[in-house]
């Protein structure tokens, strides 16, 4: 066997598990004409903009070997804030900036938490997805915060008569995501982001701050979970405590199916994207055949089992 063949499907595995998604729903007859439409390609990638933004951080945490519990409960506590600000009177950008820099300090925290207290990331993050949930709630004093019309409720749709412009959403996701691989390929912060997460010890031995450095990578995910809030807050047009349960299994199935490896120093941002895509094609497809809820996490729990699955086979193969 041609030693870069499994190399090469590891890389391509993400495109081919978007194509076979496709196939699924795009074959039988009664789904294959709207499925395959415009209109539902649009709808698909204005689902996909909040995994997708969020998935960008989490890609962030899993190269370095950490998990945050908490990207839901925080999306969710940011757009809350959001929504207050506007009730107040403030205008788009200082409330974007407001929604993002909270974001950041829940992020700030965990790793401030994890680099100082010495605590796996899972124990940190589980206790900050209650701590930003019970915040929201206390913000929001237990009830949706509703707020005069804002040129943000529009960036999660489009007004365009013909039809084929899509939402500003899609495009900060994809500006972003071209930002992030960037960072991660391009800087030495990613170089050293890879090394944290392959090796630490042999990071730190390195000259590697990893404490601040786990610090900084929170601090950043953070950052891109405030402005997955963003778009929730657009989505909605409202602040809502209890949004996003759940969310956080979504986004970091997106990353594992798009090829990270939980025990870290392996994923791509790319990857990711095409992670948070099969998700929303899974969801979008599953609707139009008419399948129940449970049984779309069903099969979204199912494809994640066997992206471990795979994560584990390969790291076998690499060890070997």
């Amino acid at each position: 066997m041609n030693p870069r063949l499994p190399a090469l499907l590891a890389r391509l595995g993400p495109f081919l598990g978007l194509l076979l998604v496709t196939a699924l729903f795009a074959l039988p007859a009664e789904t294959r004409e709207h499925f395959l439409s415009y209109a539902n390609l649009k709808i698909v990638l204005t689902q996909t903009v909040i995994v997708a933004i969020g998935a960008l951080g989490m890609t962030l945490i899993i190269v370095s070997g950490g998990i945050d519990l908490s990207v839901g409960s925080s999306i969710a506590c940011t757009s809350v804030v959001g929504a207050l600000l506007l009730q107040r009177g403030w205008g788009p950008l200082p409330v974007v900036l407001a929604i993002v820099g909270t974001g950041a300090c829940l992020g700030l925290l965990n790793g401030l938490s994890i680099a100082l207290l010495r605590v796996v990331p899972f124990i940190i993050t589980l206790g900050t997805l209650g701590v930003a949930r019970g915040g929201a709630k206390w913000l929001a004093d237990n009830q949706t915060v509703n707020y005069d019309a804002s040129p943000i409720n529009g960036w999660m749709t489009t007004a365009d008569p013909f039809g084929y412009a899509l939402p500003a959403g899609v495009w900060v996701a994809a500006g972003l995501a071209v930002a992030m691989a960037a960072v991660l390929r391009r800087t030495v912060f990613g170089r050293h982001v890879f090394a944290l997460g392959s090796n630490e010890a042999a990071a730190r031995l390195c000259g590697v701050e990893t404490a601040r450095l786990k610090v900084a990578i929170y601090a950043l995910a953070g950052a891109t979970f405030g402005a997955a809030g963003v778009f929730q807050l657009a989505r909605l047009r409202q602040g809502d405590p209890t949004v996003a349960v759940g969310l956080e299994l979504d986004i970091i199935a997106a990353v594992i199916i798009g090829g990270a490896s939980l025990s870290g120093g392996v994923g791509t941002v790319l990857g990711s994207m095409i992670g948070a895509l099969i998700m929303a094609v899974l969801r979008n497809g599953s609707q139009q055949m008419g399948w129940p809820t449970y049984f779309q996490e069903i099969i979204i729990g199912l494809v994640i089992i066997v992206a471990v699955f795979v994560d584990r086979l390969r790291q076998g193969r690499a060890a070997a």
